[in-house]
This record gives structure tokens, C-alpha cells and sequence, in this order.
């Protein structure tokens, strides 16, 4: 029995602190929009080019997850505070990394994303030069005979 109860009583420590970030309230920027539609404007147009990293498929603007509603309180007390969109982008981009910006900026750690694909179409394109090159001369070879 003692054997059992230790790590049943390990599991529920680990799951209290889990389960209580659900029971937090709202952001108060969560769900409400700032006072000024210009800034509220700008605000909306930076949440759709942030990726929810909970939900990973849906931008803060659209995910109704905890976290997102975090990501859009942020985004929109620092618009508030008079940071550009560009500046508030790059706060979220430190804070949790470039894959919560569904426009990813070339930089040392991701410049292989974007080179790589081109090598790969040059190279299959060079592949494909080579057999149909072969081909023709194999054709040839086949008329004279």
C-alpha cells in the first residue's frame, strides 16, 4: 500500500499547479479591445501574425487558449504604451523564440530554412539535367546503330 501511495502523492503535486493556471482570470486586455481604434487596429493586425504556442495551428488573434490571451494582453498594453508593432513583435520573438511569428525573419539560427530548399531544387534540377542529358545520348547512340 505504501508502495502505491508515495508516487500517487508525487503525481498529484505535479498536477495541482497545471490545473490551477486554468482557474486564473483573464488578462483584462484578453478579451477587450483598447479604447483607441487606431492602436486597436494595429494591435489585431500583429495577433494575426502570431502563432499560439499552445495551439500552434491558430494565431493568438483566433485561439481561445489561456496563453493566447496572455500573448494579446501583452501585445495590446505595450501598443498601448506606445511601442511600435514591430518593437512589441520583437519582444515576443525573445521572449518565446521565432516560431511564434508566422513571418520569420532570416537570421544565423534560421538562414538553412531558407537557403535549403533552393539547394534542393537546384540539385534535383541538376539530377533530372543529367538523366535526360543521358537519355538523349543514349538515343543517339541507338539511331547510328
Amino acid at each position: 500500500m505504501i508502495r502505491w501511495l508515495i508516487p500517487m502523492l508525487a503525481a498529484l503535486a505535479f498536477i495541482q499547479p497545471v490545473s490551477a493556471q486554468d482557474r486564473m482570470p483573464p488578462a483584462p486586455y484578453a478579451y477587450t479591445q483598447l479604447d483607441d481604434p487606431a492602436l486597436e487596429e494595429q494591435a489585431r493586425e500583429l495577433m494575426h501574425t502570431l502563432r499560439c504556442l499552445k495551439c500552434q495551428s491558430q494565431s493568438i488573434a483566433d485561439s481561445d487558449a489561456p496563453m493566447a490571451g496572455d500573448m494579446r494582453h501583452q501585445v495590446r498594453t505595450r501598443i498601448a504604451a506606445g511601442e511600435s508593432p514591430d518593437q512589441v513583435r520583437e519582444w515576443l520573438i525573445s521572449r518565446y523564440g521565432d516560431y511564434v511569428s508566422y513571418e520569420p525573419q532570416v537570421s544565423a539560427t534560421t538562414w538553412p530554412l531558407f537557403v535549403l530548399p533552393i539547394v534542393l531544387l537546384v540539385l534535383a534540377g541538376t539530377v533530372l539535367m543529367r538523366r535526360i542529358g543521358r537519355r538523349k545520348g543514349d538515343d543517339a547512340v541507338d539511331d547510328a546503330a
